[in-house]
C-alpha cells in the first residue's frame, strides 16, 4: 500500500506546515527519557481527574439533572463550538495532516481544571464551572471520538488519519473514569481530604507543564521551537482566545447572568491539555506525531496567559460593577425587610388602643351639651 511509506517521508520532509522532523522523531523513539515522559503524562492525567472528581458533589449533580444548564453549555461549548473552531483554523492555515490532527484532538478535548481556578478569580459561578468540567469529561467518552472522526474526513487520504487510533482514544478516556469516581467517593466520605486533593491537582497542572517543557526540550534539543511552524504558533494563540469569545457569546444568547457568562467563557476556552498530551504521547507512534506533541503544551501556555489577562481586566474594570450589583441586591433585601417589619407592626396594632386614643376616650364624658 502506497500510504504505508508516507509517514517516514513526511517525517523527513519537514514541510513548513507539518512540523514533523526526523530528528525529533528519533529523539522520541531512541532516548530512554521517552518512557519516563509517558509515565509522567499518565500520572499527571490521573491526578487531574482525581482532583476533578474531588470537586464534584453528589447534591450538585442532582440539581443539574433537574435543570441541566451546565450540561447544555458543556455540550455546545466543548463539542460543537471548539471542534468546529479547530477544524476551521486548520483549514485557514492550511495545516498538513500531522498538525491538523494535533489541533483537532486539542479542540475536541473536554474542559480542564484551569477554568475552575480562573472562575474563582473572576467571581464566577463555581458550581457551574465544576459541573461543566465534569459533564464535558463524561460526554467526551462518546463525543470526542465522534468529533475526531467527523472533522478528520478532510485529511482521510493521508496515512496518519487512516491510522487514527479512535479506539485508543476511547480507551484513554475510559481510563479517566476510575480516578474521577474515586474522587467523588473521597468527596462524599472525606470532604477535608477532597479539598486538599483539589488544591494538589491544581498545583500539579503548573508543575507538570514545566516538567514536560524541560523534558521535551532535553529530548528534542535546542532547535525545539524551530521545529514547530509559525502557523501552529498562530493557532495556539488564536484558538483559546476565540474559545473565550465563543463561550461568552453562547452564554449571552441564553441570557445567563454576567457571572455565569464569565464562567462559561473560561470553561469553553480552557481545554484539558493533560488529556490531549496523553492521547498524542500514548496513542501515536513517535515517528508519526513528531514535534506536534508540543502543541497542547503551547496551547496550555497561551490559554493560561490569555485567561490571566481576562482576570486582570476584570480586577481592574469589572470588579466595581460586580460589587455594585451585590450591594444593590443587599439594598433591595433591606428594603423588603423594612417593609415586612412595618407590615408586622401594623398587623400587631390591630384591635389595640393607643395612649392618644385612650385619652380621647377619657375626655369625651367631660364634654357636656348645653
Amino acid at each position: 500500500m502506497a500510504g504505508s511509506t508516507q509517514p517516514p517521508a513526511a517525517a523527513e520532509s519537514g514541510g513548513p506546515d507539518g512540523g514533523s522532523l526526523a530528528g525529533s522523531s528519533e529523539a522520541f523513539g531512541d532516548r530512554s527519557l521517552s518512557q519516563g515522559l509517558s509515565v509522567l503524562v499518565g500520572l499527571a492525567l490521573c491526578v487531574t481527574m482525581l482532583g476533578l472528581g474531588c470537586a464534584v458533589e453528589l447534591g450538585q449533580l442532582g440539581q443539574q439533572l433537574r435543570r441541566p444548564v451546565g450540561l447544555l453549555m458543556a455540550l455546545l461549548g466543548q463539542f460543537v463550538a471548539m471542534p468546529l473552531l479547530a477544524f476551521l483554523l486548520a483549514l485557514i492555515f492550511a495545516l498538513d495532516e500531522v498538525a491538523a490532527v494535533a489541533v483537532l484532538i486539542c479542540g475536541c478535548c473536554p474542559g480542564g481544571n484551569l477554568s475552575n481556578l480562573m472562575s474563582v478569580l473572576v467571581d464566577g459561578d463555581m458550581n457551574l464551572s465544576i459541573i461543566m468540567t465534569a459533564s464535558s469529561t463524561l460526554l467526551a467518552l462518546f463525543l470526542m471520538p465522534l468529533c475526531l472522526w467527523i472533522y478528520s474526513r478532510h485529511w482521510i487520504n493521508t496515512a496518519l488519519v487512516q491510522l487514527l487510533p479512535l479506539g485508543a482514544v476511547s480507551l484513554t478516556l475510559g481510563s479517566t473514569l476510575l480516578p474521577i469516581g474515586l474522587g467523588v467517593l473521597i468527596r462524599y466520605r472525606y470532604p477535608r481530604a477532597a479539598d486538599l486533593l483539589v488544591k494538589i491537582s491544581l498545583w500539579s497542572l503548573l508543575v507538570t507543564l514545566v516538567i514536560l517543557f524541560i523534558l521535551t526540550g532535553t529530548m528534542l534539543g535546542p532547535d525545539l521551537l524551530a521545529h514547530i511552524p509559525a502557523s501552529v504558533y498562530a493557532i495556539a494563540v488564536l484558538m483559546p482566545l476565540a474559545g473565550y469569545a465563543l463561550g461568552y457569546g453562547l452564554a449571552t444568547i441564553f441570557k445567563m447572568p454576567l457571572h455565569c457568562r464569565r464562567t462559561v467563557s473560561l470553561e469553553t476556552g480552557c481545554q484539558n491539555v493533560q488529556l490531549c498530551t496523553a492521547i498524542l504521547k500514548l496513542t501515536f507512534p513517535p515517528e508519526l506525531i513528531g514535534s506536534m506533541y508540543m502543541f497542547p503544551l503551547l496551547y496550555a501556555l497561551f490559554q493560561s496567559a490569555e485567561a490571566g489577562l481576562f482576570v486582570l481586566a476584570y480586577k481592574m474594570y469589572g470588579r466595581d460593577s460586580y460589587k455594585q450589583d451585590t450591594l444593590g441586591e443587599e439594598e433591595d433585601t433591606d428594603i423588603s425587610y423594612k417593609k415586612l417589619k412595618e407590615e408586622e407592626v401594623a398587623d400587631t396594632s390591630y384591635g389595640t388602643v393607643t395612649a392618644e386614643e385612650h385619652n380621647a376616650i377619657q375626655m369625651e364624658p367631660t364634654q357636656t351639651v348645653l
